[in-house]
Protein backbone atom coordinates (compact mmCIF):
# COMPACT_ATOMS: atom_id res chain seq x y z
CA UNK A 1 0.00 0.00 0.00
CA UNK A 2 1.27 3.44 -0.88
CA UNK A 3 0.30 6.88 0.33
CA UNK A 4 1.15 10.27 -1.04
CA UNK A 5 -0.56 13.50 -0.08
CA UNK A 6 -0.76 16.81 -1.87
CA UNK A 7 -1.42 19.96 0.16
CA UNK A 8 -5.16 19.41 0.53
CA UNK A 9 -5.69 15.76 -0.47
CA UNK A 10 -5.02 12.43 1.21
CA UNK A 11 -4.28 9.69 -1.32
CA UNK A 12 -4.15 6.06 -0.28
CA UNK A 13 -4.24 2.84 -2.25
CA UNK A 14 -4.99 -0.66 -1.02
CA UNK A 15 -4.97 -4.03 -2.75
CA UNK A 16 -8.06 -6.14 -2.06
CA UNK A 17 -8.20 -9.85 -2.89
CA UNK A 18 -11.66 -9.62 -4.45
CA UNK A 19 -12.97 -8.59 -7.87
CA UNK A 20 -14.04 -4.96 -8.46
CA UNK A 21 -17.74 -5.91 -8.45
CA UNK A 22 -17.48 -7.25 -4.88
CA UNK A 23 -15.51 -4.21 -3.69
CA UNK A 24 -18.09 -1.94 -5.37
CA UNK A 25 -20.84 -3.58 -3.32
CA UNK A 26 -18.84 -2.98 -0.12
CA UNK A 27 -18.71 0.74 -1.00
CA UNK A 28 -22.30 1.18 -2.16
CA UNK A 29 -24.56 -1.14 -0.14
CA UNK A 30 -25.52 0.01 3.38
CA UNK A 31 -25.49 -3.48 4.95
CA UNK A 32 -21.95 -4.08 3.64
CA UNK A 33 -20.59 -0.56 4.31
CA UNK A 34 -21.42 -0.92 8.01
CA UNK A 35 -19.26 -4.08 8.20
CA UNK A 36 -16.04 -2.16 7.64
CA UNK A 37 -16.72 1.56 8.14
CA UNK A 38 -19.99 3.23 9.16
CA UNK A 39 -23.78 3.05 9.27
CA UNK A 40 -25.49 4.98 6.50
CA UNK A 41 -28.04 4.67 3.73
CA UNK A 42 -25.49 5.00 0.93
CA UNK A 43 -26.69 4.40 -2.63
CA UNK A 44 -24.89 4.56 -5.98
CA UNK A 45 -27.26 7.18 -7.42
CA UNK A 46 -26.05 10.64 -8.45
CA UNK A 47 -27.70 13.26 -6.25
CA UNK A 48 -28.57 10.79 -3.45
CA UNK A 49 -28.18 12.40 -0.02
CA UNK A 50 -27.42 10.33 3.06
CA UNK A 51 -25.61 10.49 6.38
CA UNK A 52 -22.77 8.35 7.69
CA UNK A 53 -22.90 7.80 11.44
CA UNK A 54 -19.27 8.07 12.49
CA UNK A 55 -18.63 6.70 16.00
CA UNK A 56 -17.31 9.54 18.13
CA UNK A 57 -18.03 12.18 15.47
CA UNK A 58 -21.77 11.86 14.85
CA UNK A 59 -23.76 11.90 11.63
CA UNK A 60 -21.95 13.36 8.65
CA UNK A 61 -23.95 14.61 5.64
CA UNK A 62 -23.03 13.16 2.25
CA UNK A 63 -24.18 13.61 -1.34
CA UNK A 64 -23.32 11.37 -4.29
CA UNK A 65 -21.58 13.29 -7.09
CA UNK A 66 -20.39 10.61 -9.57
CA UNK A 67 -21.19 6.96 -10.20
CA UNK A 68 -19.46 4.67 -12.72
CA UNK A 69 -19.95 1.07 -11.55
CA UNK A 70 -17.71 -0.73 -10.68
CA UNK A 71 -14.94 1.81 -11.31
CA UNK A 72 -15.61 5.18 -9.67
CA UNK A 73 -17.77 6.41 -6.78
CA UNK A 74 -17.55 10.02 -5.59
CA UNK A 75 -19.46 11.75 -2.80
CA UNK A 76 -19.18 14.66 -0.42
CA UNK A 77 -18.32 13.71 3.15
CA UNK A 78 -19.23 16.65 5.37
CA UNK A 79 -19.75 19.94 3.51
CA UNK A 80 -15.98 20.45 3.23
CA UNK A 81 -14.65 17.12 1.97
CA UNK A 82 -15.01 14.85 -1.04
CA UNK A 83 -14.22 11.13 -1.16
CA UNK A 84 -13.28 9.69 -4.54
CA UNK A 85 -13.09 5.90 -4.73
CA UNK A 86 -11.51 4.44 -7.88
CA UNK A 87 -11.34 0.68 -8.44
CA UNK A 88 -8.96 -0.97 -10.91
CA UNK A 89 -8.67 -4.70 -11.58
CA UNK A 90 -5.27 -6.08 -10.53
CA UNK A 91 -4.66 -9.77 -11.15
CA UNK A 92 -7.51 -11.64 -9.45
CA UNK A 93 -8.21 -8.71 -7.13
CA UNK A 94 -8.74 -4.97 -7.09
CA UNK A 95 -6.56 -1.95 -6.38
CA UNK A 96 -8.59 0.68 -4.52
CA UNK A 97 -7.46 4.28 -4.91
CA UNK A 98 -8.98 6.69 -2.39
CA UNK A 99 -8.68 10.47 -2.54
CA UNK A 100 -9.99 12.45 0.43
CA UNK A 101 -9.91 16.09 -0.66
CA UNK A 102 -10.98 19.51 0.55
CA UNK A 103 -8.71 20.15 3.52
CA UNK A 104 -7.86 23.77 4.35
CA UNK A 105 -4.44 23.32 5.91
CA UNK A 106 -4.39 26.96 7.06
CA UNK A 107 -7.11 25.99 9.53
CA UNK A 108 -5.55 24.20 12.53
CA UNK A 109 -8.56 21.95 13.07
CA UNK A 110 -8.51 20.89 9.40
CA UNK A 111 -4.74 20.40 9.45
CA UNK A 112 -5.07 18.15 12.52
CA UNK A 113 -7.85 16.18 10.83
CA UNK A 114 -5.68 15.81 7.72
CA UNK A 115 -2.92 14.19 9.81
CA UNK A 116 -5.26 11.90 11.76
CA UNK A 117 -7.34 10.86 8.79
CA UNK A 118 -4.40 10.01 6.55
CA UNK A 119 -3.20 7.54 9.16
CA UNK A 120 -6.73 6.30 9.83
CA UNK A 121 -7.48 5.57 6.18
CA UNK A 122 -4.11 3.86 5.62
CA UNK A 123 -3.78 1.89 8.85
CA UNK A 124 -7.38 1.19 9.90
CA UNK A 125 -10.21 1.80 7.45
CA UNK A 126 -8.86 0.46 4.15
CA UNK A 127 -7.37 -2.65 5.80
CA UNK A 128 -10.82 -3.30 7.33
CA UNK A 129 -12.38 -2.97 3.88
CA UNK A 130 -9.82 -5.45 2.52
CA UNK A 131 -10.60 -7.90 5.33
CA UNK A 132 -14.36 -7.58 4.71
CA UNK A 133 -13.83 -8.33 1.02
CA UNK A 134 -11.83 -11.36 1.54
Amino acid sequence: MNEASTPDTIRVDQFVAAPPEKVWRLLTEPELLRLWWAEGQVAAVVGHQFTLDMPGYGKQPCKVLQVDPPHRFVYTFTPAWTLTWRLEPEGTGTRIFLEHSGFDLNDKRMADAFERMGTGWRDVVLPRLAAAAG
